[in-house]
């Protein structure tokens, strides 16, 4: 199953108390105070991790509290920090606190981290009241709680070119055959129902990340067939391919009702890099024209079954992630 949504409750651990301590050694009857101060509660950590591809383990276990700090002891030792409690997120994961709607931060890097529960800051000792005129000092400081929260984790996914189409438009078949993903692929509409991640090897060592985004059907930017929540993670592709199938009656319809549900949810979305390729050729016997067809773009003739211009394809994703290279370098 595809998580992309979860709401979890993240606690930082307590602050350990100062301590009250008076030396007592042989020949020092009235030794000064040598209360340490408490240490730091743990904090709740999220860190990136590129492996991850769901937020699945989320929606089962929703409160994460770390540990809280030691007490302070005599001889001013202070105790020792909480431990973290570190929590492994998919790339492309944006923490918003649920009360506010605040965006906390956006986990895009493998490794990256972010403290969403931060540790309570640990007492004082009564070290540390001490003064020339109050020697003894019996003051000493309580921990301080850490914060409470709940989070939202929302996860877009991070791909270099999106697949983007009306259902059966032959986007699942079509990753299956240039990556070693295996989306499940059938001969009838919204077969698949989640986003699936394909890692294609292209020449020189070269690979890129293709997204197969469920389909689209118009109406999709109002949240019809589930058009929102497949259209938010059209967003982090650097590229778009308008996948069409040959056979449609009326192909630049299809075009234009995928170019304006892209649009009327995003502007941002129809400015990416972007080409169509025409599907299913081994089923079409008449010739298309690639110039009434996606408003001047790139047009690419395939047939995924047999194989046909896959090589050429990918010559042409490669170009747009050139292109959007140089987009990303000049902002």
């Amino acid at each position: 199953m595809f998580i992309d949504y979860v709401k979890i409750h993240v606690i930082g651990g307590h602050g350990g108390s100062g301590a009250v301590s008076f030396r007592r050694e042989k020949f020092v009857p009235k030794g000064g105070p040598d209360g340490g101060d408490g240490g730091r509660g743990g904090s709740v950590i999220l860190v990136g991790n590129e492996h991850l591809r769901t937020l699945q383990d989320y929606s089962y276990h929703k409160l994460y509290k770390a540990k809280r700090g030691q007490h302070g002891m005599g001889s001013n030792k202070h105790g020792r920090k909480g431990a973290d409690v570190i929590l492994q997120v998919p790339l492309g994961t944006i923490v918003k606190d649920a009360e506010t709607g605040q965006i906390l931060g956006d986990i895009v890097k493998p490794g990256q981290k972010l403290v969403v529960a931060r540790g309570g800051r640990g007492g004082r000792g009564n070290a540390r009241y001490a003064t020339p005129t109050h020697r003894s000092p019996r003051e000493w400081e309580p921990g301080q709680p850490g914060e409470d929260r709940w989070i939202e984790l929302e996860l877009k996914l991070i791909a270099d070119i999106g697949l983007v189409g009306l259902p059966n438009a032959g986007k699942s078949t079509l990753l299956s055959r240039i990556s070693h993903a295996r989306p499940k692929i059938a001969d009838y509409p919204f077969t698949t129902l989640e986003p699936n991640l394909g890692i294609v090897a292209y020449r020189d060592f070269v690979n890129f990340v293709v997204a197969d985004i469920p389909g689209l059907i118009e109406g999709a930017h109002e949240g019809k067939g589930l058009g929102i929540q497949f259209l938010k993670h059209i967003e982090r592709t650097r590229a778009l391919a308008y996948l069409i199938d040959s056979t449609d009656p009326e192909p630049q319809k299809t075009f234009e009702i995928l170019y304006n549900e892209l649009a009327s949810y995003s502007p941002n979305l129809v400015k990416k890099p972007a080409l169509v390729v025409l599907t299913k050729m081994d089923l079409q016997s008449e010739e298309f024209s690639p110039s009434k067809i996606g408003n001047g773009l790139p047009v690419v003739f395939i047939s995924a079954v047999r194989g046909d211009h896959l090589d050429e394809l990918k010559d042409q994703f490669y170009q747009l992630i050139k292109k959007a290279d140089q987009i990303e370098n000049m902002e």
